[in-house]
């Protein structure tokens, strides 16, 4: 595994032992400061990194392990077998190189989950963005960036979608000429994010037909779509040749992969790779116990 030294390790893994005394409210806080809880535990890898079947491309995203320094993940990533780090900003798009691994998806300066494509006075900020981003994002081997729809607030949905189709459309070129896909996130506003406008699959695939680009792509997120909809390896397969990327999440409380939740993660992840998509699945749950433990059990289940 790449050089690293045990001090280091013992920095990065702070104290989730505790966590078992925590109460709920808590664990509330901790996913609301988008951060791993700390352990006080030492997280060791094991000598041998792990060697993965590979067929579904596992990527981490940065935000659920914010307390651990990025190289420090990026190290342990890559030991597990994992290939990308996920949701990076512009100035970290390099890092995962030194470890053998990409950024699968970075910010570019898409807007924000509650103000984004659904707003047209949105448009020339997120242009000039991607202009700015996306060029860098191509050169660090970045292949997605995302953007968002934006918040309803009163707009109808039909609106929101014409006003999106002529943003994306604005964008698609600047993508196309780097080489680098935009992917639109679809979210539940049931839960985490009222009001969110792309909050079922069939709104962005109408969107997505509309703008018919090869580089303006969704991202599926399963931890939202399972709050939605359901119904999950279906909608995926139907609807695969517009989806550009995945995450996921325990449902219910957006934690760990296991038998504590409802998604069968290994069927869905069969159902994924049925369709041939070689694409990035990034892990984007917050752990509830040991920060890399959890992680390691995420991409032993999601290895088909």
């Amino acid at each position: 595994m790449p050089n690293i030294s045990r001090r280091r390790w013992m920095q990065s893994t702070v104290a989730v032992a505790a966590l078992a005394c925590a109460s709920p409210a808590m664990l509330a806080q901790n996913a609301a400061q988008n951060t791993a809880p700390e352990t006080t535990q030492e997280a060791a890898p094991d000598t041998a990194p792990i060697q993965r079947k590979g067929r579904i491309h596992q990527s981490v995203c940065r935000w659920c392990y914010a307390k651990i320094p990025l190289d420090d993940l990026c190290s342990y990533s890559a030991h597990i077998g994992l290939k990308a780090v996920d949701l990076l900003q512009p100035e970290e798009y390099s890092v995962p190189a030194r470890y053998g691994l990409v950024c699968s998806m970075g910010y570019a300066g898409g807007g924000d989950i509650r103000n984004a494509l659904n707003r047209l006075e949105n448009h020339a900020g997120i242009e000039a963005a991607f202009r700015q981003n996306i060029p860098l994002a191509a050169k660090a081997g970045v292949p997605n960036v995302i953007t968002f729809s934006g918040n309803r607030n009163s707009m109808s949905d039909e609106e929101g979608a014409r006003n999106t189709v002529i943003g994306l459309n604005r964008l698609k070129k600047i993508a196309e000429d780097n080489n680098v896909t935009i992917c639109m996130e679809l979210l539940n506003s049931k839960v985490n994010h009222k009001d969110y406008m792309a909050d079922h699959t069939a709104w962005g695939v109408n969107v997505m037909q509309q703008v018919n680009s090869p580089r303006v792509k969704l991202l599926y997120d399963i931890y939202h779509m399972q709050i939605m909809e359901g119904d999950l390896i279906r909608t995926i397969q139907q609807n695969i040749q517009w989806i550009g990327h995945f995450h996921t999440g325990g449902v219910p409380g957006r934690h760990e992969l296991d038998d504590t939740q409802e998604v069968q993660w290994d069927g869905v992840m069969r159902g994924i790779l049925a369709t041939g998509f070689t694409g990035y699945v990034a892990h984007e749950f917050v752990p509830a116990r040991d920060p890399f433990t959890s992680l390691r059990q995420a991409a032993d289940l999601c290895d088909v």
